[in-house]
């Protein structure tokens, strides 16, 4: 086998691992199918999205105990709650919640640029509930929604909507979305459950 040959092997079988195994599999972190197949604030905003993931994690810990962690989130904020290094200015993210980021109004934006004069907007939310952010344009869309199971814990779902532009320079913020997205979630949806939970151990 010649070394073209091998390398056309070796990208065919990485590609073929990508889109068949890994991608579903970072697409839908931890959903059930009813969830995956579940409609949720801000479908409707991106039509024939090119990513969407639909998330999930079960907290054991009430919806009104969960929310306040979502509220807060985004640079210059209360942080990600995910890799501080990378995504908060080094910053730690806060361990409790933080009153003065508490009252978002639709319209403000939740922050990821160091200035904090980048990021998505919040489009609208029910308290406890529900939060739907969005670009403002309607290429992409973030929903945090909040199923309560039982008396003391919760799902907690977030779905990405985004519609690649291929013809324009936001596609190399696309590629971080596509190949990277996982990972930061993953962290941060933990990051969220671990707090209201530990909030809740009670000292013995």
């Amino acid at each position: 086998m010649t070394t073209f040959l091998m390398i056309i092997v070796i990208i065919s079988l990485l590609t073929g691992f990508y889109l068949f195994i890994f991608r579903p599999w970072q697409l839908n972190w931890g959903a059930t199918t009813p969830e995956i197949k579940r409609s949720m604030h801000g479908d409707d905003i991106v039509i024939k999205p090119t990513f969407k993931a639909t998330r999930a994690i079960t907290v054991k810990a009430k919806a009104e105990d969960i929310y306040p962690w979502i509220v807060q989130m985004g640079v210059t904020r209360a942080g990600w709650y995910s890799y501080d290094l990378l995504d908060n200015l080094a910053k730690p993210s806060a361990k409790v919640i933080l009153p003065e980021f508490q009252n978002l109004k639709i319209g403000d934006i939740i922050p990821m640029s160091p200035d904090g004069k980048q990021g998505m907007f919040v489009k609208d939310f029910k308290k406890n509930e529900w939060m739907l952010w969005w670009d403002n344009k309607g290429d992409s869309s973030w929903s945090w929604e909040i199923y309560p199971e039982g008396e003391s814990s919760c799902r907690m779902i977030t779905r990405v909507r985004v519609k690649y532009n291929f013809f324009s320079f936001d596609i190399l913020f696309n590629l971080l979305i596509e190949f990277f997205d996982i990972w930061m979630m993953r962290k941060c949806m933990k990051g969220i459950k671990q707090r209201p939970e530990k909030q809740g151990v009670k000292p013995k």
